[in-house]
C-alpha cells in the first residue's frame, strides 16, 4: 500500500477548476521543484543556482526554459529525428512570459548563475499549459533556499459573453474578444501581454483586475506552500557584492551636476547624447590614478550609471521634459512611403524619430501556409510575421547565428496586433507573410512594425478592416516624493532608465494588443489609466501621420500578384479532379501554367486555382466545372471522339465523362461499317445525350437526333 509523499496545496478558481501545487515528489536532486495540474496538464518545474557567483560577475546570469513534452500528449514528434530538439516559437515565446515576470523579482545583490526549467509533462485536451507556467516556475523558487522577492503567478484572462473567465479552455477562447497573460505579485501587476478585439481602455483595465483576484490566490498559496518546505528559510547567503562608498561619494559629488547639465541640453542625436554622456566619465576617470582606474573599473562603470540614472530620471521629473527635448506626450517626427520596392506584393517604410522600419507583404497559396505540430496545438496558420533586428540597425557588430528570442517575441506582438483586422474567408484567399527588417532603432521598433506592416498590407491591397498603430509608453517615477512623468513614444535610453514599458497597439475604435512590463512596486490603476489615455491620444496622432501617405486598401492587388480563384465543388468530385495518381490535376497544371490546390473542408471541397494570367484561371475553372457537371438526358453536348470501334465511337461529352454513339445512332441512313461515317479519334462532334443505365450508370448517345430526318432517308 502506497504512503502520500510530498506536500499539496489546492487553488480553486471557481466554476469547477482547481490548480494543485506539490512538491517533494519529483526531482529532489534540484533547488527547487513543483508539479502544478489543472485537470489532467501537469507542468513540473525545476530551479537550480550555483553556490557561488563568478568572479566579476555585475548581473544576473538567469535562464528560462519552457518544454512541450511530445509524450506528454501522447504524440510522436515530427521529423526526422523522432526527438524534441531545439524549442519551437511557441516555446520561446511562453519562456518569454515567464522570464519577465520573474526577472525583476531578485533582489539586487543576487548574481549566482540560475536556471528555470518548466516542461509540460501531461497534456490535457482543453487546458492550455502556458497560464500556468509562471506559476509553477515561482513556485520551485518559493520552496528553494535561493533569493527571491516573490512569489509571483501567471494567468490568462478572456472576455467570453460578456463575462471574463480565468483560465479558459481551448474551446472557450475561440468565442474571445479579450485573450490576455497577466502576471503580478499578491500586491502589484509587474507583466501583461495579449491580444483584443478593438476593446476600450477601461474594458483593459477591468481585464487586468479581475486577474489580479485570481493571482493573489495563487501567491497565497505558494507561500503556505513554501512555509511547509524546511529548505526554503532561511535563503542562502552569497558574499556581499563590493562596494567602494567613498568612491560612491567622490563620483556623485563630481559627476552628478554635470550629468544633469548634460541632460538639460537636450541633445536629439542618440550617438552624439551618448558620446557626450562617456565623455563626462572619461575626464572623470583621468583624473584618478591608473592603479584605481584598474582595480575599481567595474564600479566606476556601476556607479557612473546609477548617478546618471538618477541625474536623468531627476532632470525629467522637475522639467516635464525628456533627454531629446520633447514634452511627456510629444510624439517624435513620422515620414513613411509605400509601394517603394517595385517586385514585392506590398511594401512600406515607417520612420519615426530614429526607429525605421521596411516592412514587405507577400501573398502566397494554401501550399504556403506555415503547419503548427506543438505537443498541445496542432493546425496551419495563413498569418505570418517576421521581424529582423539586424546588427547594424543600432550601429553595432555582431555575431548574425540565428533568430533571437527578442526577435521572436517582437514579431509574435506586431502579429497579434494587426491580426484582428485582417479579413476573413473569401475576403482573403491568400497565405500573407509580412516581414520588418529594422534598419534603424532608438526604441519602438515593434511598434513600428505595425505601422509599416499595416501600410503594406494596404499597399498589397488586402483589405484590412481598419489600419492599426502603435505606440510604446514609459513612466517615470519617484516613489518618495510621488512624482512621476508618463512618456509617449520612448527612446531606447528611456525604457533603459525608466520604471515602465507598456506597448499598445489599436485602431480609432479600440485596443488590438498590448505588452507591458513594469519595473516598480505599486503602480496604481489611477496611474496605469493615464498610461492608456496617454497611449490613445498618440495612436490616433500616428494614424493621422499613416493616413497622409495611405489611409485604405489599394482596390485591386498589383499586377504581378498572383489570383487565386475559389471553387467550392462536392466532396465526391475531389477524386476526379485530382484523377488516378493525380494525373488529371498534373494535366490541367501543365496546360494551363496555373497551380491548383484542392483541400477537403466538411462535405465540399475547396479548390484554389492561382495563376498571373486570367486565361489560364478560365481555363481551369471551364476544366473543373465539366469535370463536376452531371450529364442531363436531353442535354445536347459538344464532344470529343476518344476511339473508334466496331458497334459505334466513344464519345467523351464532359471531363472524363464517355458515352457510346452506336453505329445506328450517327445518322439516318443505315452505315455497313463505322468508318462510312467518316469520323475518327479526336473529331469533335455534337451529340444528344439520350438515357443514363440506372444501374451501370452508361451513357447512350445520339448524333442522327440532332440531324434532319427528312434529309437522310
Amino acid at each position: 500500500m502506497s504512503t502520500q509523499i510530498g506536500i499539496q496545496k489546492k487553488i480553486d478558481l471557481g466554476d469547477g477548476k482547481v490548480i494543485t501545487l506539490e512538491t517533494g515528489k519529483l526531482a529532489k536532486q534540484a533547488d527547487g521543484s513543483v508539479v502544478v495540474r489543472m485537470g489532467d496538464t501537469m507542468l513540473l518545474a525545476t530551479v537550480v543556482a550555483r553556490s557561488e557567483v563568478k568572479e566579476g560577475q555585475s548581473f544576473l546570469p538567469l535562464s528560462v526554459d519552457y518544454q512541450e513534452k511530445y509524450a506528454a500528449a501522447g504524440r510522436f514528434p515530427g521529423g526526422f529525428f523522432k526527438r524534441e530538439a531545439r524549442p519551437s516559437e511557441h516555446e520561446i515565446l511562453i519562456s518569454r512570459l515567464v522570464d519577465r515576470a520573474l526577472r525583476p523579482m531578485f533582489p539586487d545583490f543576487y548574481q549566482a548563475e540560475t536556471q528555470v526549467l518548466i516542461s509540460l509533462i501531461s497534456a490535457g485536451k482543453d487546458t492550455l499549459p502556458d497560464a500556468l507556467a509562471g506559476l509553477a516556475a515561482s513556485a520551485a523558487l518559493s520552496v528553494s533556499d535561493i533569493p527571491f522577492n516573490g512569489p509571483i503567478s501567471e494567468v490568462r484572462v478572456a472576455r467570453i459573453n460578456n463575462e471574463f473567465v480565468v483560465n479558459p479552455g481551448i474551446t472557450e477562447l475561440e468565442s474571445a474578444d479579450i485573450n490576455m497573460i497577466i502576471a503580478g505579485t499578491l500586491d502589484n501587476i509587474v507583466m501583461v501581454e495579449g491580444e483584443m478585439k478593438e476593446v476600450s481602455e477601461q474594458e483593459m483595465l477591468e481585464a487586468i483586475q479581475k486577474g489580479h483576484e485570481a493571482i493573489k490566490l495563487q501567491c497565497q498559496a505558494q507561500i503556505d506552500l513554501a512555509k511547509e518546505v524546511s529548505k526554503s528559510q532561511p535563503k542562502r547567503e552569497y558574499p556581499p557584492v563590493e562596494t567602494d562608498e567613498d568612491l560612491y561619494t567622490q563620483m556623485k559629488e563630481e559627476l552628478y551636476q554635470k550629468l544633469y547639465d548634460v541632460t538639460a541640453q537636450t541633445i536629439t542625436d542618440k550617438k552624439v547624447r551618448r558620446d557626450t554622456y562617456d565623455q563626462v566619465l572619461e575626464t572623470f576617470k583621468e583624473g584618478l590614478p591608473e592603479e584605481i582606474q584598474e582595480e575599481k573599473a567595474g564600479l566606476i562603470k556601476s556607479y557612473f550609471g546609477e548617478i546618471q540614472k538618477n541625474a536623468i530620471r531627476n532632470f525629467v521629473l522637475e522639467k516635464q521634459t525628456r533627454i531629446d527635448g520633447r514634452k511627456p506626450n510629444e510624439i517624435r517626427p513620422i515620414w513613411t512611403e509605400v509601394d517603394y520596392l517595385p517586385a514585392a506584393h506590398g511594401s512600406a517604410i515607417f520612420t519615426r524619430g530614429e526607429t525605421q522600419s521596411l516592412t514587405t507583404v507577400t501573398l502566397g497559396t494554401k501550399l504556403d501556409e506555415q503547419t503548427i505540430d506543438g505537443a498541445v496545438i496542432e493546425g496551419k496558420s495563413k498569418f505570418l510575421l517576421h521581424y529582423n533586428f539586424p546588427p547594424f540597425s543600432t550601429g553595432e557588430v555582431k555575431m548574425m547565428r540565428f533568430t533571437s528570442r527578442r526577435e521572436i517575441g517582437h514579431g509574435n506582438l506586431a502579429m497579434r496586433a494587426l491580426r484582428p483586422v485582417l479579413p476573413n474567408g473569401n475576403d482573403n484567399p491568400y497565405t500573407v507573410r509580412i516581414v520588418s527588417d529594422i534598419l534603424e532603432s532608438n526604441g519602438s521598433s515593434s511598434m513600428a512594425t505595425v505601422c509599416a506592416g499595416t501600410m503594406a498590407l494596404m499597399d498589397a491591397g488586402i483589405k484590412i478592416n481598419k489600419p492599426v498603430s502603435g505606440i510604446a509608453m514609459g513612466m517615470i517615477a519617484d516613489p518618495e516624493t510621488g512624482k512621476y512623468s508618463v512618456l509617449s513614444d520612448i527612446l531606447g535610453d528611456e525604457d533603459h532608465l525608466g520604471d515602465m514599458d507598456f506597448k499598445v497597439t489599436g485602431t480609432t475604435d479600440g485596443i488590438t494588443a498590448c505588452q507591458m512590463d513594469i519595473k516598480i512596486d505599486g503602480l496604481r490603476y489611477e496611474v496605469l489609466e493615464e498610461a492608456l489615455t496617454q497611449a490613445k491620444e498618440g495612436r490616433l496622432h500616428i494614424l493621422q501621420e499613416m493616413a497622409k501617405t495611405i489611409s485604405a486598401p489599394r482596390t485591386d492587388y498589383k499586377p504581378h500578384v498572383p489570383r487565386i480563384v475559389k471553387l467550392t465543388v462536392p466532396k465526391e468530385f475531389i477524386g476526379a479532379i485530382i484523377g488516378p495518381g493525380g494525373k488529371v490535376i498534373q494535366e490541367l497544371q501543365k496546360e494551363s501554367g496555373s497551380t491548383i490546390v484542392i483541400e477537403e473542408v466538411g462535405d465540399y471541397g475547396v479548390v484554389d486555382i492561382v495563376s498571373e494570367d486570367k486565361n489560364s484561371i478560365d481555363f481551369v475553372v471551364d476544366r473543373i466545372k465539366g469535370i463536376i457537371a452531371v450529364p442531363e438526358i436531353g442535354q445536347v453536348y459538344q464532344g470529343t471522339v476518344k476511339s473508334v470501334v466496331p458497334f459505334g465511337l466513344f464519345v467523351e461529352i464532359l471531363p472524363g465523362k464517355e458515352g457510346l454513339l452506336h453505329i445506328s445512332e450517327i445518322e439516318w441512313r443505315r452505315l455497313e461499317k463505322v468508318e462510312d461515317g467518316g469520323f475518327k479519334a479526336g473529331d469533335e462532334i455534337e451529340v444528344k445525350l439520350l438515357d443514363v443505365d440506372k444501374k451501370t450508370g452508361k451513357l447512350k448517345l445520339s448524333r442522327k437526333a440532332l440531324l434532319p430526318r427528312e434529309n437522310n432517308r
